[in-house]
């Protein structure tokens, strides 16, 4: 039994050629090796899934050190993966990215990049205010927010400035175009959330080309 996901981080984008002279562009990802650090079971916590360790760390707290001290390893990332039956996997047991062949479609899950406070022409593609009739300081203004006396107040959830980027994305159903397992490399069609070197949690997903075919 193999865990349909595996934890990687982000390389860059780059360009593959397909046996057929295609050139695809492709996210060059580094994934794995993961170790299993933990397993539960229906009997134990209720439910299956296995933990996954990924960057090797030299140093941890007190907790983590004996948390870990079955896998003998430290690592600076864990993440967990249900799982429908657990009994054939152990701590310590390692994974990486030979579960994965050229076809397969994966979710891969990542953070944006962080925009920091922006406006509302930034955030959301607001067009501002005229540039004409003397209106020197509306170009980059988000406009009227809200009616006279009714509803007398300002609506929850409108478009304004705020925090942009820093949120949980996920891509879906990317093919995965070429696997490097002795070089722990995955090179999937299209671009994957996040900055160069951002930790992903990459998934396969439910529908894959063999079902549809």
């Amino acid at each position: 039994m193999s865990v349909d996901g595996i934890l990687g981080r982000k390389i860059g984008m780059t360009q593959l050629h397909r046996e057929d002279g295609a050139v695809e562009a492709v996210t060059a990802l580094r994934a794995g090796p993961c170790t299993v650090t933990q397993v539960k079971s229906e009997d134990g916590e209720g439910y299956s899934s296995v933990q996954l360790g990924y960057d090797e760390a030299k140093r941890a707290n007190k907790p983590a050190q004996g948390h870990l001290a079955p896998s003998g390893k430290l690592f600076r990332v864990l993440r967990e993966f249900r799982v429908g039956d657990a009994s054939e996997l152990e701590v310590g047991q390692e994974l990486d990215v030979s579960q994965f062949e050229p076809g397969d479609l994966v979710d891969a899950t990542g953070f944006s990049k962080g925009r920091g406070f922006a406006g509302g022409v930034k955030r959301y593609n607001f067009r501002g205010g005229p540039k004409t009739h003397g209106q020197s300081d509306r170009h980059r203004a988000p406009g009227s927010i809200g009616a006279g006396s009714t509803p007398g107040r300002v609506l929850k959830g409108l478009k304004m400035a705020g925090h942009m980027g820093d949120r949980k994305v996920t891509v879906r159903n990317l093919e995965v175009v070429r696997t490097e397992p002795e070089r722990n490399l995955m090179f999937v069609r299209g671009a994957v959330p996040g900055a160069r070197n951002g930790l992903l949690v990459i998934k396969k997903s439910r529908f894959q080309k063999s079902q549809a075919a």
